[in-house]
């Protein structure tokens, strides 16, 4: 687990590209089965979802690039996932997922333990029942797989 700061950095376009070569490396080392990135979503300053827009897609490029498969979630999927609140503070997140990896965090890395839990949120999104294709998704459906369990 690590932060990427780039604050310090002035060209926007040298921020991609380290961004593309750091995942890249990452992807290289660790040969993941799949990339869970948060979606974005829109805040007060539309420039800055443009800006976070470009990083994402510059991560997602890196992974893609490799056929690595890109899923995205919900900043509030995410907090539901982990504390099922999708309102869920970032130290409330931090807290949580903490306390299920078994790892201390250091308050400065709170961004660190977003990426944790939406790697989590990926995990039991794979995990669930619910989520499966043999899931019911009506009560028309689940009585015509299940009609032994009507009375």
């Amino acid at each position: 687990m690590g932060v990427l700061d780039l604050r310090k950095m002035p060209d926007p376009y040298q921020k991609l590209e380290i961004i593309h070569e750091k995942v890249g490396a990452l992807c290289d080392l660790h040969h993941p089965d799949d990339l869970a990135i948060e979606s974005p979503f829109y805040g007060k300053n539309a420039q800055v979802i443009f800006k976070l827009g470009r990083a994402q897609g510059s991560a997602m490029i890196a992974a893609i690039s490799r056929n690595i498969p890109v899923y995205e979630y919900a900043p509030r999927k995410a907090k539901m996932a982990i504390c099922g609140n999708g309102a869920a503070s970032k130290e409330q997140v931090a807290m949580i997922v903490q306390k299920t990896l078994g790892i201390n965090i250091e308050a400065k890395y709170l961004d660190a333990t977003d990426a944790l839990a939406l790697a989590m949120c990926h995990y039991y999104q794979l995990t669930s029942p619910l989520a499966s294709s043999q899931a019911a998704t009506s009560w028309e459906k689940f009585i015509q797989a299940n009609p032994d369990r009507v009375k």
